[in-house]
């Protein structure tokens, strides 16, 4: 079906359906941007660093300039840019690319919406994933109660937890109980949850959600308030700098988007990226990550307080269409070479 969707599309009248669907979703959710004046914008698909992501790119090679280059993996160092140059209301939905394995939830090249708002933060992000997620249920399902591969996913209803208070709720460990890293280690041992790369505090809280929170989140969910060592692009919170102004949402324990209070300080974020490229050099010595330093240097004109959001369009529409795979919501996703 996958290989000749002209013919699964002749053949298979609900296949048809979920397509029209997907550019309905769509339609709807620039509808719903355009309504709350936000612009949309294009920003480019080849560039020289990588960033505002953590994943691997794919890379080509341009003649004219005798340059490697990247396809971008996010959309989110340029959009910010924007919001630098007066921009205060934008988005871009657009292909990214990265070059890891395929599953049913990822594909090669997918839809990222990514959405920037001056003069907001995290929790303003929140609203706007919570309106516009039931406006969509609403328009596209007809209910706030939808089903998902035979659950029911009530969209009038969203959780808020913070990671702490999600581990503390499924795992019964406090992170507050951890004076040291070695105390985070210790208890990840006696638990016995991976320990990262990194093994910081923040780092295996993180590791402990993966392991005891993310297959509880059925109902829509946020958690929020994310260790800084995995957050390099949010902003610290005042009043507990181990932690940042970041959600991601999960549902049907799946994290549907990201979204943080941006870092509008170019000394801090010069200092993450750094750390950052010299944590992944000294695991992967061969990776040719860089720091951007015109993104900091752009920082340094002025990044008002921002909020900013992003999430898979192609995952979104899954779950409005009752879909199982992301091949099923993508009209030519990408497969292995068919052998002779």
């Amino acid at each position: 079906r996958y290989r000749r969707r002209y013919l699964d599309l002749i053949v298979n009248p609900d296949v048809k359906d979920t397509f029209i669907k997907r550019s309905l979703i769509i339609r709807e959710i620039r509808n719903y941007l355009d309504s709350k004046d936000f612009i949309e914008v294009e920003t480019p698909i080849l560039v020289q660093n990588a960033g505002g992501a953590a994943a691997r790119p794919f890379v080509t090679h341009h003649n004219a300039l005798n340059e490697d280059l990247n396809l971008r993996i996010s959309l989110e160092l340029y959009l910010k840019r924007l919001i630098v140059g007066g921009l205060e209301r934008v988005y871009e939905m657009g292909r990214v690319f990265r070059n890891e394995g395929l599953d049913v939830r990822h594909n090669p090249e997918f839809t990222l919406l990514e959405i920037y708002q001056a003069y907001t933060d995290f929790h303003g992000m929140m609203d706007l994933v919570e309106e516009l997620y039931k406006r969509l249920a609403l328009k596209i399902c007809g209910s706030m109660v939808i089903p998902y591969q035979g659950k029911q996913i009530d969209m009038s209803h969203w959780e808020r937890l913070t990671m702490v208070e999600a581990v503390k709720k499924y795992s019964g460990v406090d992170f507050n109980d951890w004076k040291s890293d070695e105390d985070a280690i210790a208890s990840a041992k006696e638990h016995h949850v991976e320990l990262p790369e990194v093994p910081t505090k923040g780092a295996i809280l993180a590791e402990f959600f993966d392991a005891f929170v993310e297959d509880k989140l059925i109902q829509p969910t946020f958690i929020y308030d994310y260790p800084v060592e995995i957050s390099p692009l949010a902003k610290r919170k005042p009043d507990d700098p181990a932690f940042t102004e970041r959600f991601e949402y999960f549902i049907d324990c799946t994290e549907y988007g990201n979204a943080f209070s941006e870092l509008n300080d170019p000394i801090d974020q010069k200092g993450r990226f750094e750390r950052q490229v010299a944590e992944r050099k000294a695991i992967e010595p061969d990776c040719k990550a860089q720091v951007d330093y015109d993104y900091v240097n752009a920082l340094e004109y002025g990044l008002p307080p921002t909020g900013g959001l992003g999430f898979g369009v192609d995952r979104l529409v899954m779950l409005l269409t009752d879909s199982a795979s992301i091949r099923d919501v993508l009209l030519f996703p990408t497969m292995r070479p068919e052998s002779n």
